[in-house]
């Protein structure tokens, strides 16, 4: 459980980038890769947020490989800028609009749960497969 101990701390990191189980399976199937996650958190951490959908859970927008943002993929996250980020739901924007109160608060609710959780029921979480680390390269 050593080597959980350290998420967002490896590499050099001083931030944890995260994804839920779901949102990896949607992100291989649309081939979205990770660097395109890191590049999100970054401009994040700039200020560049897209929508603040309240309760510590952002919409921001991701181009697709290729193209452009403005048809390209809508992702949602919780996040405490400059500490860790969750990445829950993506779609795309042809797929649907947006998403419904329901669902909002259900990802503001699981957000907050995951942004809450100590390093060691994080580290239980990476080892069940629940969340997943992105491993965020950075230039120095």
């Amino acid at each position: 459980m050593e080597e959980y101990a350290r998420i967002g701390y490896t590499s050099g990191q001083s931030f944890a980038v995260l994804k839920r189980k779901d949102f990896a399976r949607w992100q291989v199937s649309e081939r979205l890769p990770d660097t395109a996650l890191c590049k999100a958190v970054e401009e994040m951490k700039r200020g560049l947020i897209d929508a603040d959908l309240g309760g510590l859970l952002y919409k921001k927008r991701i181009g697709r490989p290729g193209s452009g943002k403005s048809g390209g993929y809508r992702t949602l996250l919780s996040a405490r800028i400059g500490g860790r980020y969750v990445f829950l739901h993506g779609f795309s924007k042809s797929e649907k609009a947006n998403i419904t109160p329901e669902e909002r608060k259900a990802l503001q609710f699981a957000g907050k749960v995951f942004l809450d959780l100590s390093r060691e029921a994080l580290a239980k979480a990476l080892k069940a497969g629940v969340l997943l680390e992105v491993h965020c390269e950075q230039d120095h």
